[in-house]
C-alpha cells in the first residue's frame, strides 16, 4: 500500500502564507459529510488525501482495507474522526459516519501532510508531459507554492519517477512487446533487420536494429568506412549501446546499425554486434573499420570481415597508453607527447613518423618503446594498408549518441522509436538541402578542392614519364595521375587531389573534378539520403490484437544502482585537450610543420 508520509507542517495563519495554499482550495469540499459516495476505496482514499491538504491536518488510518476505510486525526485528543464501507451489492464506497470538529487549534493547527509519492506523480504528471526536464528542486518548489507542502528531494524524486512511467508506460510491459516491435518495425521497413535474443530465463539479452534506408544509403554513397564505438545507457535496466556509424560524402555522420546489449560492453557482445552487420551488409569492397584494438575487435573484426583493415582509435590509443604508464608525467608532459603522438599519426610518410616519435623518445623512452609496440600499421597514416580517410577516432558519430543518450531514460521500444524518428529527420532534411546544391562536389569537399588549387598556383612541374610527373616546391613529389597517387598521400587519403595533383591536372587541361574520389560527390550524397524510414503505425492496437508472437522477454536482472545517474556521458572523452605546439619555435597555435618563423 502507498503509505503516507509525513512531511514538516506549513502553519497557514498570515496572508502570506494563504496564497500557498491556492492550489489546495479546490479541495476544501472534496469530503462532505455522511452519505456522501465514492466509486472506489482508492477514489474515496485520494478524495480524502485532498481534503487533509486543503484544511492542513494529518491524519491516520484505524482500517483501511477493499471494502471498509476508518480513518482519524492523528493530533493526540483531536475527535476529527470519518468511516466509510461498501454498500451491500455494490462496489460503491459511502460516508457512514463522520465527526467534522478538531480541537486541535481547528484547522490550522497541523502536525504533518499526507503527500504520498503517488499524489505527487498525480500533481506533476500533466506539466511533467510539457517539460520532460522539469527538475526535483522545481518540483519541490512548486509544490510549496501551490499546496504549501514541503517536500524533500527524494520525494519529488519518486514522484517523479512514478509520473514518468504513467505517461510513458512500464518498462516491464516495453519489454513483453519487443518481439512484436521488431516485427512491425520490418513491416514497415522490408528490407531491414530488428531482432533480439533472450536468456534461458527468457529475460532480456540483446536487441540489434538495421534499418533498409541505412543499408542501401552505406552501400550507394558512403565510403567503405565504419566507426564502432559506444556508450553506457542510464535507463532502469542499463544496458550498452552499441553503434556503427559512417561517413557522407559531405564528411557527416550517417548511422548504419546499433544494438543495445544487457551486459557491458564484451568480447561477446562485440563478436554478436559484427555477425549481425555481416549478414545485412552486401558489400564486396574492403571495409576500413575505426575502432578500439581492446574489446575483442581486434579478433572478431578479422575474422567476421575478412580483407577488411582495422585502425585503432587514436583516443582509445592514448588513453591505453596513459592508463599504463599511469603516474609517471605531469600534465603538461602529458599533452606535448599526446601532440607528438597525433603528429605521428597524420604523418604522411615514414620520416615525419619519425621525426615524432624521436620527440617522444626524448621525453620518455618507455613511451617510445610502448607506443612502437602498439601496432602503428594500424593506425599511422605512413603505414596503414587500408583508406581511413584521415578520421583517427571512433567517436565520429557523436550526433548519434547523442540521440541515444536523450532517449536513454525511455522503455526500450520507445527509445528505439525516437532514435527511429531522429534518422527519419535527418534523412528527409539532408535530402532537401542536397537538392539546393549546384555543385559537383560536396560542400565540404569543394571547400578543400578549392584550397588545394589555391596551393597548387606557386608549384612547378616536370614530365618524368608518360603519366608520372615531378612537382617541385617546398618539398618535391611524385604524382601518378594514372593511379590517381601523389607520394604526399594526401590524394589518397582525402580523395580529392593535392596541390601537386591539381598541378599536374593543370598542366594537362583536364578536369579537377575527373580526379575527385565518387565518395565525394553531391551525387553519392544524394544516393546516400535517397531512401526514406518508414514509421511504424497503430503499434498499440496492433499489439492486442496479435497473439500469434509466444515470445516472452522480460527485463534483464540488472537494475540501475541507487542513487541519482551521472549525467555527464561516456564515450567521447579527450584524455588532454590537444593544443597546438611548435617544437621548432615553441609557439603556440601550430606545429613545426607549418611554422614560418624567421629563427
Amino acid at each position: 500500500m502507498d503509505t503516507p508520509l509525513e512531511v514538516p507542517p506549513v502553519p497557514l495563519r498570515s496572508s502570506n502564507d494563504e496564497k500557498y495554499a491556492k492550489g489546495a482550495q479546490q479541495w476544501q469540499n472534496t469530503i462532505t459529510g455522511v452519505g456522501q459516495r465514492f466509486s472506489s476505496v482508492h477514489e474515496f482514499r485520494e478524495s480524502l488525501r485532498k481534503y487533509a491538504i486543503a484544511h492542513q491536518f494529518a491524519f491516520k488510518y484505524k482500517k483501511n482495507d477493499s471494502h471498509r476505510v476508518t480513518v482519524k486525526c492523528k493530533a493526540e485528543g483531536c475527535p476529527w474522526r470519518i468511516h466509510a464501507s461498501r454498500l451491500s451489492t455494490t462496489q460503491l464506497i459511502c460516508i457512514k459516519k463522520m465527526n467534522s470538529t478538531h480541537t486541535c487549534e481547528g484547522a490550522f493547527a497541523t502536525t504533518g501532510h499526507q503527500a504520498t509519492r503517488s499524489w505527487v506523480a498525480s500533481i506533476i504528471k500533466e506539466k511533467l508531459k510539457d517539460f520532460p526536464d522539469y527538475k526535483p528542486k522545481d518540483i519541490v518548489n512548486d509544490i510549496k507554492q501551490e499546496y504549501g507542502i514541503q517536500l524533500n528531494y527524494f520525494q519529488a524524486w519518486r514522484g517523479k519517477e512514478i509520473a514518468k512511467e504513467q505517461l510513458q508506460g512500464s518498462y516491464k510491459e516495453a519489454y513483453s512487446q519487443l518481439p512484436f516491435f521488431c516485427k512491425k518495425l520490418m513491416e514497415a521497413n522490408p528490407g531491414s533487420l530488428a531482432m533480439c535474443t533472450t536468456k534461458e530465463d527468457s529475460s532480456f539479452d540483446r536487441l540489434f536494429v538495421s534499418l533498409h534506408a541505412l543499408l542501401l544509403g552505406f552501400q550507394q554513397g558512403c565510403r567503405p568506412l565504419i566507426f564502432l564505438d559506444s556508450i553506457p545507457l542510464k535507463s532502469k535496466y542499463q544496458g550498452t549501446l552499441l553503434a556503427a556509424t559512417s561517413a557522407d560524402a559531405d564528411d557527416g555522420v550517417f548511422p548504419v546499425a546499433f544494438a543495445i546489449v544487457d551486459d557491458a560492453e564484451s568480447d561477446d557482445s562485440w563478436h554478436w554486434f559484427l555477425l549481425q552487420l555481416k549478414s545485412v551488409l552486401s558489400t564486396s569492397c574492403p571495409i576500413t573499420f575505426v575502432a578500439d584494438r581492446e574489446k575483442g575487435l581486434k579478433t572478431s573484426i578479422a575474422e567476421i570481415f575478412e580483407g577488411s583493415f582495422h585502425a585503432y582509435c587514436l583516443r582509445y590509443l592514448t588513453e591505453q597508453l596513459f592508463r599504463d604508464l599511469k603516474g609517471q608525467f605531469s600534465h603538461e608532459v602529458m599533452r606535448l607527447m599526446i601532440e607528438d603522438l597525433y603528429a605521428a599519426a597524420y604523418a604522411t610518410k615514414p620520416e615525419g613518423f619519425q621525426n615524432s616519435m624521436e620527440s617522444i623518445k626524448k621525453i620518455s623512452e618507455e613511451a617510445y618503446n610502448w607506443i612502437i609496440q602498439s601496432e602503428p600499421q594500424n593506425w599511422a597514416n605512413s603505414f596503414f594498408l587500408g583508406t581511413r580517410y584521415n578520421h583517427m577516432t571512433s567517436n565520429f558519430g557523436e550526433l548519434f549518441y547523442n540521440w541515444a543518450a536523450d532517449a536513454d531514460e525511455l522503455p526500450i521500444t520507445q527509445m528505439v522509436d525516437v532514435i527511429r524518428g531522429k534518422i527519419m529527420e535527418l534523412i528527409i532534411s539532408r535530402k532537401a538541402v542536397s537538392d539546393q546544391w549546384e555543385t559537383r562536389l560536396s560542400p565540404t569537399m569543394e571547400e578543400k578542392l578549392k584550397k588545394e588549387s589555391q596551393k597548387s598556383n606557386s608549384l612547378s612541374v616536370l614530365q618524368s614519364t608518360c603519366s608520372t610527373y615531378e612537382v617541385c616546391g617546398d618539398t618535391t613529389e611524385v604524382v601518378d595521375i594514372d593511379r590517381w597517387e601523389c607520394s604526399c598521400k594526401a590524394w589518397q587519403l582525402t580523395g580529392v587531389p593535392c596541390c601537386h595533383a591539381i598541378a599536374v591536372i593543370s598542366g594537362i587541361d583536364q578536369s579537377f573534378y575527373d580526379y575527385c574520389s565518387r565518395y565525394c560527390t553531391a551525387e553519392s550524397y544524394r544516393l546516400t539520403y535517397s531512401e526514406i524510414v518508414h514509421p511504424i503505425l497503430d503499434m498499440e492496437v496492433s499489439a492486442s490484437k496479435d497473439s500469434q508472437l509466444v515470445v516472452t522477454v522480460t527485463p534483464p536482472p540488472t537494475k540501475r544502482p541507487p542513487g541519482r545517474p551521472a549525467m555527464k556521458r561516456f564515450g567521447s572523452q579527450e584524455v588532454v585537450k590537444r593544443h597546438l605546439h611548435c617544437s621548432r619555435c615553441k609557439g603556440l597555435g601550430h606545429n613545426k610543420s607549418t611554422c614560418k618563423e624567421q629563427l
